[in-house]
């Protein structure tokens, strides 16, 4: 009776997300924001076409054998949204579906929002790459004080202040404030490298931006990424605290495995204290604009010198094993400022991942071919491991077809 119950419950959880995937087989046309199914789309290229068709099945195939509860596609060429979905549910248990205004926490994406908010700072002539971190927090230290006199903004936001991997990431999901982990922690952490030598990732030590940020602008960090990119890049549900996507209704709730079935889980305050690091909120179509902003679309916001230089590699990110093992060479990933660059076969994929509260997300672009993806899920799906190799090694063989 037990195992006749489990294969009831099974079959009864894949119809659920096959009948989801269904109802939610719909994009967006960003302009009117009227929804449509994509048979009504202007005439595409059979080509590309094609190749969007195969990626939505193959990606409609993970979502039933991982089970994965719900997430939420976003696929960018040029200016041009060419595939836009939600699938799957909110929630485990009930019926709403995900669709492209749902919104997630983006997790560790956030960082790459902090590279392009100092960016456009420095494009507005308000911050310097070079300038040291003590000009906008002259309380900042290390345990050597000539190496903390000697950091720059560039060094914080590509992990090469020198302090060790993950120093104090513990603090921070026990809910301390960033700026008393900096005044009170950071100065007495052993140093591991010089700065701007080796790749240390962190999320503490990177949300010293958001201080310098205050220091010199007077602005906290969320009121400067609402005024320089959310707003002007017409993200009207992105944000970067947890008051606000509490009040969203349209949202997806965090999901854990438990080893034979996902939970919903409310979703968690930590990480909006270290919101440089972890604490954007964001849909699908946000983060489409998003994509657009970051392939070079939206020069009055940030242009092509500002994109250059987020996107330079600064330092290898080798003894990293993590990322994508079997599809690049670990000499071939490299960090810039809140960004991972890596080169497959002859391209070059601008990347990050991200995980936060149950939540994960994927975003990934190639500026040669104009080209960039972004999923996000509401559980942390074996998918998701899949979904941008997948996409690029596809794209690989019908670009020249399509270009």
């Amino acid at each position: 009776m037990l195992l006749f119950r489990k294969y009831l419950l099974r079959c009864v959880w894949l119809g659920i997300i096959f009948i989801s995937l269904t109802l939610s087989d719909c994009v967006v046309d960003v302009s009117s924001k009227n929804t449509f199914p994509i048979r009504d789309l202007p005439p595409m290229n059979p080509v590309l076409k094609g190749f969007l068709d195969d990626y939505a099945q193959f990606f409609k195939d993970g979502m039933v054998a991982t089970q994965t509860p719900g997430a939420a596609i976003v696929i960018v060429k040029g200016d041009s949204v060419i595939f836009q979905r939600g699938f799957g549910v909110r929630e485990v248990g009930k019926s709403d579906s995900i669709d492209v205004h749902t919104v997630f926490r983006v997790g560790s994406l956030s960082k790459g929002f902090a590279g392009v908010l100092t960016g456009i700072l420095v494009q507005n002539g308000l911050l310097d790459w070079d300038e040291k971190v003590k000009e906008g927090f002259p309380e900042f230290s290390l345990k050597d004080k000539k190496q903390a006199d000697r950091i720059k903004l560039w060094h914080v936001l590509s992990h090469t202040t020198g302090l060790p991997y993950h120093a104090y990431t513990n603090l921070i999901e026990k809910g301390f404030d960033v700026r008393k982990i900096a005044l009170q922690y950071i100065p007495g952490a052993p140093l591991s490298a010089k700065e701007g030598e080796v790749y240390s990732y962190q999320n503490a030590a990177f949300c010293i931006i958001e201080e310098v940020m205050r220091g010199k602008l007077h602005k906290s960090y969320q009121q400067l990424l609402q005024e320089d990119i959310f707003t002007p890049n017409g993200m009207s549900l992105a944000s970067c605290d947890f008051e606000s996507i509490q009040n969203i209704g349209n949202k997806a709730l965090p999901h854990f495995w438990t080893g034979s079935f996902w939970r919903p889980d409310e979703i968690s305050p930590l990480y909006y204290n270290a919101a440089a690091a972890g604490g954007v909120n964001a849909s699908i179509s946000d983060m489409g604009k998003w994509l657009k902003l970051l392939l070079g679309h939206r020069p009055a916001i940030a242009n092509e010198v500002t994109l250059d230089r987020v996107f330079s590699p600064v330092v290898e990110t080798g003894s990293e094993r993590r990322i994508f093992r079997h599809w690049i060479n670990r000499s071939d990933a490299s960090y810039a400022m809140g960004w991972r660059v890596l080169n497959h076969h002859n391209d070059t994929i601008i990347y990050h991942a991200g995980y936060v509260n149950g939540f994960r997300s994927e975003i990934a672009f190639n500026r040669k071919d104009d080209i960039g993806i972004c999923i996000l899920f509401n559980g942390s799906s074996e998918l998701a491991g899949e979904c941008v190799p997948n996409f690029f090694d596809r794209w690989e063989l019908v670009r020249d077809s399509i270009h």
